[in-house]
């Protein structure tokens, strides 16, 4: 029970009577004053009616409509009309249900009621004709009009038969606002006929047109609102033009006050002319000529939108049709325009900005959530994609966004929630009006308010509470859908088309495809062919896709091969519901994936083998294109291992999981490095560097772990009969693994109690061979290959030790370059506990005390020398090659680890297995100097960043750049160098590893 009915209780008398106690139960407020008024000899024959009580009952506020009647009652010229009145009210139930819905919604028709006695007349018919008027009926009931307070009465007359028939649900909001409008045309023609008739030497200078725009031009008006207008005049025949524009003027100014001022009678509406070109600077009328050449050379952005709804509906109708004529081509055409879109959606948030703080959760209208993000969103699309179709061009509301939904530029789900929410907003707004007639779009705060609205639009349990939960839910669901169309990045690029572009023809496509810079126009041609014809959703969407994705593939090295790739996937996914709704709607999905597509091998191949990773590429459920975390995702890999039947099966989805991190990695990198138009490119080149370093380190840990997982349980049951750890070594235990890396790796084991030497040395080497033989076996996801050739003996060497083996090698013959091997000893999966106890064991071997010797540090310089002469590739360029050239990686981490074997002991900071942190903290220690450091730092940067680029472009590791011009292309608009700058590509790396080698001969060759 509201605190309304609890209040009216207390104040009711202690004894209530039986009619107290039905006028509570038919939901009146105050039972007792409408029990007082029930005893009025006005409603005598009515008193004991239970039909009037239901009728009352059924009304939005039965207080409030049982008032009314009694003063509509009291208000009878004569008792024979009060009698007449009556008798039609028990008599005729169509009567009873329009008057009494009425004056349960609206106090002010009420006053209209009690002021005219007799309109209520207005309500008896009610024949099929009846429901659904037009502008002709309302011409005829407003032609008796010859002054500006009979027009007002007039208008109110045909306002409360629109009211009645819309609180009765005869007709639904969208009709309602149809007839509003329709009524507010013919009451402009009565205006303009008034005007008319009061100047006629006006009228015979000119014709004049008056054109409507917003609300009523797109037959969507409210109760009351302003009547948004253009006036275009011409002369008359045989008229100076001077004088006929003024005449016109006159006209228009005196059709407005007729409309606009306040009388006995009140006012209709105002009649707002302020969107006419120049605003209120502007002449009030000008010609049709003279608002032709202002659209066409000063008008902005927000002026072309506010045509979007033009027609005519006064005065001369074939000077406005011509209007219209001679505008629609430029509105079609103004998504053209520089930054339209950006202008559209910045005056949607200036209109949400200048809403006082105090009422934008409740303004109805303007705020978010409310009914112009609806209104925003859709003529946004409409002018965006209604260049080249037609169907697009409706000035109303909501057979636009049925439009927009049938074309496929709209998700169909979307749609309807947008529609649905719309007519719920609008009925909110229609009836908040209709109380007293005034303009306003809050939500009122008063509880009665609330409740009387509630019950009008059919909440009746309780009111307040379904009201506000119902309002709030569909401002939520505007609010989101507004922020994923409005602010959808395809918008723009679609807008940026010439209009030609806008939609393919074959005729022209081929010449855009040369132009673009495809290979291949005819191979092209048939990939748009497959992807676009037919009359299906799917070929709307993608014909609406492909033209700026056409832009985007010609952005790349190869525009040919990121077309074939999108055919290749559309023809993967096609039946997938999601896939072209998610480019169509999610983010920057589509610019995201024609990056991916055209950025060379690896990303596409990865994606083909699962095309369902393209959801990756948008904002939703997929995570996004965030690197996981070595928890999340070795608790996946786990617990797809432990679902699987065999350690195959187990393998095989850890692998698969694999191949779908590793594409979110490398469209990560890929997006990071080219940038789009949401997501510019990376500044900082180390972090992508580290990201994907990390990222592809911590999936290979977690996959080797459910790997292991997996061998275990198949051959073991629960518990190995060892204890069993892996060593992540190299670029694997720095954190620093590339996408084709292989995995360097250490074994380590421990016979558990009761097991000897021997079998458990049999039962590690047979884990190891069924580990590698699983992650190496064909299969359509990536091999990941072990290498243990790191260990003690090298390939010689067993491939599984006891930690006290290795602790004998290390202490009788291990070699500088072990020692400086173990720097990146790093456990990544197995047990723990011997992971930490073999770390503990290395650590005096890779930080020796006191230092490296001074034959340590030649035999180290010596080994450096050899590999450069020895490993480096015949025919290779020294200095574009990336891992042993001068200046490359092999330089800055060998002289890294230098410091690292000869300080590290001593100083805690160095004990890092990652290079650059290593670097950063010899610089610190002052071991480096700051540019020095920089100049290291720089070049290891940009040799990792051509290794990656490389896999990415070839899908195949190397060391150098490719030899092959669009390969080698690729590689350079990963690194940033744009069409015909290879050359500077190559000079700024030959350039940076020669400063790098310059400090690798003082830091490393030159220390002491």
């Amino acid at each position: 029970m509201s605190s309304i009915r609890r209040e009216a209780g207390m104040t009711a008398p202690g004894r209530r009577s039986s009619t107290f106690t039905r006028l509570l139960r038919h939901g009146f407020i105050d039972a007792s004053g409408a029990e007082r008024l029930l005893e009025s000899p006005e409603l005598a024959p009515l008193r004991n009616d239970p039909v009037l009580l239901e009728a009352l009952g059924a009304t939005a506020d039965p207080d409030l409509a049982l008032r009314g009647l009694v003063r509509l009652l009291e208000a009878q010229p004569t008792p024979t009309e009060r009698r007449e009145l009556l008798d039609t009210l028990i008599a005729a139930k169509p009567l009873r249900d329009r008057l009494l819905g009425v004056l349960g919604c609206s106090a002010a028709l009420g006053d209209h009621l009690a002021r005219h006695a007799g309109d209520w007349r207005a309500l008896v018919t009610y024949e099929p004709r009846d429901l659904h008027r037009g502008v002709e009926e309302f011409e005829r009931e407003l032609a008796r009009a010859d002054d500006p307070v009979a027009l007002r009465v007039a208008y109110r007359r045909c306002l409360l038969s629109i009211a009645a028939r819309d609180v009765c649900g005869t007709i639904d909001v969208v009709e309602t606002a149809a007839e509003l409008a329709d009524l507010a045309t013919a009451t402009l023609r009565a205006a303009y006929r008034i005007a008319r008739a009061a100047a006629p030497e006006d009228d015979a200078l000119c014709r004049l047109a008056v054109i409507a725009l917003g609300k009523c031009g797109g037959h969507e008006l409210n109760y009351v609102s302003d009547v948004d207008v253009i006036f275009v005049g011409e002369a008359a025949e045989g008229a100076d033009e001077a004088r006929a524009l003024k005449a016109a003027t006159r006209l228009a100014s005196r059709l407005m006050r007729i409309c606009s001022e306040t009388t006995v009678e009140g006012t209709i509406w105002p009649v707002d002319a302020n969107l006419r070109p120049e605003g209120r600077n502007g002449p009030l009328v000008r010609s049709l000529s003279s608002h032709v050449a202002y659209y066409q050379r000063w008008a902005k952005t927000w002026e072309f939108q506010a045509l979007l709804k033009a027609r005519p509906v006064a005065g001369d109708l074939e000077l406005g049709e011509q209007y219209i004529a001679a505008l629609s081509p430029l509105v079609w055409q103004a998504a053209a325009r520089e930054n339209f879109v950006a202008d559209v959606q910045k005056m949607r948030r200036r209109v949400v900005e200048n809403i006082p703080a105090s009422e934008v959760e409740r303004e109805l209208k303007l705020g978010p959530g409310g009914l112009r993000d609806v209104e925003f969103a859709v003529q946004l699309l409409q002018l965006v994609h209604g260049r080249t179709d037609a169907s697009l061009r409706s000035g109303k509301t909501l057979d636009a966004l049925q439009a927009l939904a049938a074309g496929g530029y709209v998700g169909r789900a979307d749609a309807a929630q947008l529609d649905d929410a719309y007519r719920f907003l609008r009925s909110m707004e229609h009836h908040i009006q209709l109380y007293r007639l005034r303009r306003t779009h809050l939500v009122p705060e008063d509880e009665a308010d609330l409740r009387r609205l509630g019950r009008s639009l059919g909440l009746r349990s309780d009111p307040v509470a379904e009201l506000t939960r119902e309002w709030k839910r569909h401002t939520s669901v505007v609010r989101r859908l507004h922020e994923k169309l409005f602010y959808r990045p395809l918008l723009d690029a679609v807008a940026q088309l010439a209009p030609g572009e806008a939609r393919l023809s074959p005729e022209a496509a081929r010449e855009r495809l040369v132009a673009l810079g495809y290979a291949d126009p005819a191979a092209a041609l048939r990939h748009l062919e497959a992807l676009a014809s037919g009359v299906t959703r799917k070929a709307a969407i993608q014909r609406t896709l492909l033209p700026v994705l056409l832009g985007w593939f010609a952005d790349s090295a190869d525009p040919d091969a990121g077309l074939l790739n999108f055919r290749k996937v559309s023809d993967a996914l096609g039946k997938t519901p999601w896939y072209l709704r998610l480019l169509r709607d999610e983010g920057a999905a589509a610019e995201n994936l024609a990056r991916v597509l055209s950025a060379g091998r690896l990303a596409p191949d990865l994606l083909l083998r699962a095309p369902e990773a393209v959801a990756l590429l948008g904002n939703g459920d997929g995570g996004g294109l965030e690197p996981r975390g070595r928890a999340q995702l070795e608790q996946e890999i786990l617990a797809a291992v432990g679902r699987a039947e065999s350690a195959e099966q187990g393998v095989a989805a850890a692998r698969g999981v694999r191949r779908r991190e590793l594409f979110r990695t490398a469209a990560a990198d890929i997006i990071g490095s080219y940038g789009t138009e949401a997501q510019p490119a990376e500044a900082d080149q180390g972090a992508l560097v580290d990201r994907v370093g990390g990222a592809v380190s911590e999936l290979t840990a977690a996959t080797l772990a459910g790997t292991l997982r997996a061998v275990v349980r198949e051959g073991w049951g629960d518990t190995l009969p060892i204890r069993f750890a892996i060593i992540g070594m190299g670029r694997f235990g720095g954190h620093e693994l590339g996408y084709g890396s292989d995995a360097d790796v250490l074994f380590v084991h421990e016979p558990r109690d009761g097991v000897d030497e021997r079998e458990a040395a049999e039962v590690a080497g047979r884990v190891v061979a069924e580990m590698r033989r699983l992650l190496q076996a064909p299969s359509s996801d990536p091999a990941l290959l072990i290498d243990a050739d790191l260990r003690p003996e090298g390939r010689n060497g067993p491939l599984v030790r006891t930690p006290a083996s290795y602790e004998t090698y290390y202490r009788r013959w291990a070699q500088v370059w072990e020692s400086q091997a173990l720097l990146r000893a790093e456990p990544v999966a197995g047990d723990e506990e011997l992971g930490r106890r073999f770390m503990e064991l290395i650590d005096p071997v890779r930080y020796p005390q006191g230092g490296l010797k001074d034959d340590a540090v030649r035999e180290i310089r010596r080994l450096k020398a050899r590999m450069e002469t020895e490993r480096l590739p015949r025919g290779a360029d020294p200095k574009l090659h990336t891992k042993l050239g001068p200046g490359g990686l092999s330089d800055v981490e060998w002289t890294v680890q230098l410091m690292q074997l000869r300080h590290g002991a001593v100083e805690a900071s160095l004990r890092t297995t990652r290079t650059r942190e290593a670097l950063a903290a010899a610089r610190e220690l002052g071991l480096v100097s700051e540019k020095d450091a920089a100049t290291l730092d720089e070049a290891w940067v940009l040799a990792t960043r051509v290794r990656n680029a490389v896999m990415l472009v070839r899908g195949r590791a190397g060391d150098t750049f490719p030899t092959e011009p669009r390969e080698l292309a690729a590689v350079g608009r990963y690194l940033g160098y744009g069409p015909g700058r290879v050359g500077d590509m190559l000079d700024a790396y030959r350039r940076t590893a020669r400063r790098a080698r310059g400090v690798v001969e003082s830091l490393f060759y030159g220390a002491q």
